[in-house]
């Protein structure tokens, strides 16, 4: 199974190499737009690496060392994105490419990885799930979704000069962005002596908890749980200050959190 799951990935290793098997040979933008289209950051998270996305493999000439861990990726160079070409074929790691999902490809990373793109030119980020092969081009380091590249603002110049850094988040749940320090899972409960965000009141522990580690993870600040009345309240924090609390707001509201509000310092 193992020489057999080699195999398809050789197959499916980006077609954005290859016209044979799709009905367009220029890549477009798609004819109608998706109402499903969700420009949501994905959340970082554990996922097991694919063993078979981690060998070597050869493309149009050129031969590709994959990584063995994304965890301290960190590079600038220039995006690009491919949308309707490709869109309902499979990707090089077995799944089926949506245009409107916010993912990308990349020739070394291995599949799947989490990936912040910041574009150099307006600091607009998103952050995506790698789980395709590409760009093939010397001087491109990453290929977005439609969506991402929408996102971020790369579809009109086709592209653009962006940063990239691997969110990478290991099986005890610590995140690791690009080349920065680990950040440690919260070991402290909360004081209201500080600025914080309440996201979410949950009766349910668990769904607080998968909710609370995902948006750890995500924005980089200590979470915290309170139980009162019944229900489970996730807190971002504490932050460092009002300032902090407002940025973090807009960005959670941005993010599709619209119920999110601040919780002042206690008098």
């Amino acid at each position: 199974m193992k020489g057999l799951a080699f195999i398809v990935l050789l197959v499916l290793i980006n077609g954005c190499t290859s016209s044979g098997r799709y009905s367009q040979k220029i890549d477009s933008h798609p004819k109608k737009i998706s109402r499903d289209i969700d420009f949501r950051n994905v959340t970082p998270q554990y996922e097991p690496y694919l063993p078979a996305s981690m060998r070597p493999y050869t493309v149009l000439g050129q031969h590709y060392r994959p990584l063995t861990s994304g965890k301290g990726y960190e590079k600038t160079g220039i995006a690009s994105w491919y949308g309707q070409k490709f869109h309902g074929h499979l990707t090089a790691n077995g799944e089926t490419y949506n245009m409107f999902a916010m993912s990308a490809a990349h020739k070394t990373l291995p599949l799947p990885s989490f990936v912040r793109v910041t574009n150099l030119n307006n600091n607009k980020q998103a952050i995506v799930r790698v789980n395709d092969r590409g760009p093939f081009h010397d001087n491109r380091i990453i290929d977005l979704s439609y969506a991402a590249a929408m996102k971020i603002g790369v579809l009109q110049s086709g592209t653009a000069p962006v940063k990239v850094e691997v969110m990478h988040v290991d099986q005890n749940g610590i995140l690791t962005v690009g080349a920065n320090i680990p950040l440690e899972p919260a070991t402290q409960d909360a004081t209201l002596d500080a600025w914080f965000i309440q996201v979410a009141a949950l009766k349910d522990e668990n769904k607080i908890d998968q909710l609370a580690q995902g948006l750890k993870n995500l924005y980089q600040v200590d979470v915290n749980t309170p139980h009162d009345s019944g229900l489970y309240r996730l807190h971002l924090g504490p932050l460092e200050n009002e300032n902090h609390a407002n940025e973090l707001l807009q960005r959670l509201r941005r993010d599709g959190y619209g119920n999110a509000f601040r919780i002042a310092p206690s008098p």
